[in-house]
């Protein structure tokens, strides 16, 4: 008998017993347990400073009021990204954006399921039988650099990956060609992107841009651009097309 193997299957289990207790309780429960968990909490600020994840409870709740979704914390990483940090979650695990802004890949889905700080559609007992249980913190990726002004973010997952770059006014680089196709957004600054054919397309905040695959373009900032033109550039994971 694998003795690991088992505590961790156990370990699973009661995991999951106690998360879906929880977030399948009813209404009334869950309004009351907040509500004292609120109350034990802002008077034990009066007497010392509350941890991170304390003052993320206080928040959720004040943002979210007598949402299930607040006892998540409890269960759940909390983890705070620095700028040009990622991370990736495999299928089947829960995850909540708290605050602030990210770029978000996504393979392709039929679905997406929710139990908790949300107003969508909330099906728990899918998301309990569905969530893997697994525990330990997610990798960071800080990227690899590809040139002066471009990070590559590379999942350990064949469907994506995604290309990061800040290019200062008045600068230019070559978007390197690749197998298969991509999707830019820009998200600051202003820009002009140019094919080798001799085809120009104005880049501007906002702007969703289709690259065909095999096709290497010119990506120059507008002189006149309020700001460093901001992009990224998502496709499938460059291992996948490297196969034979």
């Amino acid at each position: 008998m694998n003795v690991s193997i088992s505590c961790e299957k156990t370990t699973k289990l009661t995991l999951k017993a106690a998360f879906s207790a929880i977030i399948n309780a009813n209404k009334d429960l869950i309004t009351k347990s907040l509500s004292q968990l609120i109350l034990r909490l802002k008077s034990s600020q009066q007497e010392r400073s509350l941890t991170q994840r304390e003052l993320l409870i206080l928040r959720l709740a004040e943002q979210y009021p007598n949402d299930v979704g607040i006892f998540s914390a409890l269960f759940l990483n909390y983890i705070r990204l620095e700028p040009g940090q990622a991370l990736y979650l495999s299928a089947n695990e829960p995850h909540a954006y708290l605050l602030g802004e990210c770029i978000e890949c996504m393979a392709a889905s039929d679905n997406v399921v929710r139990a908790g700080l949300t107003p969508k559609y909330i099906d728990t007992k899918t998301l309990c039988d569905m969530l893997t249980y697994n525990q330990g913190m997610p990798e960071i990726l800080s990227g690899i650099n590809l040139n002066a002004y471009t990070k590559r973010y590379s999942p350990p997952f064949d469907e994506f990956e995604m290309e990061s770059c800040m290019l200062p006014i008045g600068q230019r680089m070559r978007l390197s060609s690749i197998e298969g196709p991509s999707i830019l957004i820009v998200l600051g600054g202003s820009g002009t992107l140019h094919e080798r054919d001799g085809n120009a397309q104005s880049l501007q905040f906002g702007d969703t841009v289709f690259l065909s695959a095999g096709t290497e373009y010119d990506v120059i900032t507008n002189p006149a651009s309020k700001g460093n033109l901001q992009f990224y550039r998502a496709g499938v994971n460059s291992r996948v097309l490297l196969m034979d």
